[in-house]
């Protein structure tokens, strides 16, 4: 299931093991990012995510105090892990590495973590019907002189009917976003700053397992859990961060991983509050509604891949680069079809949804192979709210300047915060935190 349509070749170094990629230090040398350094002040860490895992991972490999202050019940963010529901263990979240020319790619490489090229093949459900082609190319959102208009206006401009409508939310959907809210100019100027990799790869295991194994397992000791931080008072020289249950927590320097919709939605309270320049970008930063549920049946009567579905866009065939083989179907829900499966208010009600669209491009077979289904909608988690970010129509610089430090104490990590064209992803993400790690540095040097 590949997701980018453009690549770049990048120009990497490898520093300490690690693949990063030769922008990030731009602003720094090498030789200063690497020497030690003797800091007595505290770092805290809002969200353990992959971009707050990594950050405290460095900090920690530098002798830097770090603490990690996580609202949920486990650590990874928008990975996480289900066993028991198959034979092989299931990401609920991220789950494809998207290209190997990024942090996470050499890791893999130095931990000898197996993963399987996806290149499993498209069918399309095109008027009623499974179909391999389409008639029309809808390869049309590449190009220079692209309009800042939404992919369902430019594909409808360039005589996309509307029986292209749910290929053309496949596309968006791919990118986090409904096809009425993904910016044609935006996204194709974030493709044009991929330099990653154009393959997609999956787990023989899971991405939460190589992230927890790498990478978390070397910081638990520094993660708090079910800690919902409420407050950032960084009016004073000492950071004052309160949490839901008005425990206090004294840093020096706070980097603040939570998901744009978490910021955007003001859950945390700023002392003093943030430019109106900045809350203005956090909220031109777009992220939908997004959830995954897992079908499971007793036999594989479906296609590696389906896409145009009116009920959900994407559907996937999860056994791909699994040892055991469960009859297991993805359906991958974006935008504001996950918006419309998210009302029906009950795990029940958007399986028995699913099934029946899959009735009719399977004629039944559907509903008499049904097992079980497991439903995980990150849409409803209440501190993520829905599933990764993307770039709307007339956003600007708006990640740019959300990004931007404050008074050389708050520091801003995530995907969304990712300018290089490697957001939505969690290389992306591991990219922001290791980035807010070289600006403290910087600073402190400073």
């Amino acid at each position: 299931m590949d997701r980018r349509q453009f690549i770049k070749k990048s120009t990497l170094l490898s520093i300490g093991g690690l693949l990063i990629p030769s922008t990030f230090l731009s602003a720094c040398r090498k030789e200063t990012l690497f020497e030690d350094i003797n800091y007595d002040g505290k770092v805290i860490i809002i969200g353990a995510g992959a971009a707050g895992l990594y950050a405290a991972y460095i900090l920690k490999s530098k002798g830097i105090d770090c603490q990690i202050l996580e609202a949920s019940t486990n650590y990874g963010g928008r990975l996480a892990k289900l066993t028991g529901f198959a034979n092989f263990p299931i990401d609920l979240g991220a789950q494809w590495l998207h290209g190997k020319n990024n942090i996470l790619g050499d890791l893999i490489k130095k931990s000898k973590t197996k993963i399987t090229l996806d290149d499993s093949k498209l069918k399309y459900w095109f008027n009623n019907q499974l179909v391999n082609s389409l008639p029309q190319n809808t390869d049309i959102f590449e190009g220079d002189e692209l309009p800042d208009i939404s992919y369902q206006d430019y594909a409808l401009q360039k005589g996309l009917g509307n029986e292209y409508k749910y290929i053309v939310e496949n596309i968006a959907g791919d990118q986090g976003a409904a096809a009425s809210r993904l910016s044609v100019f935006g996204n194709n100027l974030d493709e044009e700053n991929w330099n990653s990799g154009d393959d997609d790869f999956k787990f023989q295991e899971t991405f939460f397992d190589l992230i927890d194994t790498q990478i978390a397992s070397q910081i638990t000791d520094k993660i708090l859990l079910n800690t919902i931080i409420t407050k950032i008072d960084y009016s004073q020289s000492e950071i004052i961060i309160t949490d839901s249950n008005n425990n206090i927590f004294n840093a020096n320097k706070v980097i603040i991983t939570v998901p744009i919709t978490v910021l955007k939605s003001g859950d945390i309270q700023f002392i003093p509050a943030l430019a109106n320049e900045k809350t203005t970008a956090f909220s031109k930063i777009g992220m939908d509604a997004g959830m995954k549920v897992f079908l499971k049946f007793s036999n594989k009567f479906f296609d590696q891949n389906i896409i145009g579905g009116e009920i959900c866009a994407a559907y996937a065939d999860e056994s791909i680069g699994k040892i055991q083989n469960d009859n297991i179907l993805l359906a991958f829900i974006m935008g504001e079809q996950a918006e419309y499966l998210t009302t029906l208010g009950s795990d029940a009600a958007i399986t028995a949804a699913l099934l029946q669209e899959l009735d009719r491009m399977y004629n039944g077979q559907a509903s008499t192979s049904f097992i079980a289904s497991h439903v995980q909608n990150w849409t409803t988690n209440p501190f993520v709210k829905g599933a990764y970010s993307y770039s709307t129509v007339g956003m600007g610089d708006a990640r740019k300047i959300a990004t931007q430090s404050v008074s050389k104490k708050l520091y801003f990590a995530g995907e969304a915060m990712n300018t290089n064209g490697h957001h939505q992803t969690v290389h992306g993400a591991i990219e922001t935190g290791y980035r807010e790690v070289i600006n403290i540095l910087n600073d402190i040097k400073k």
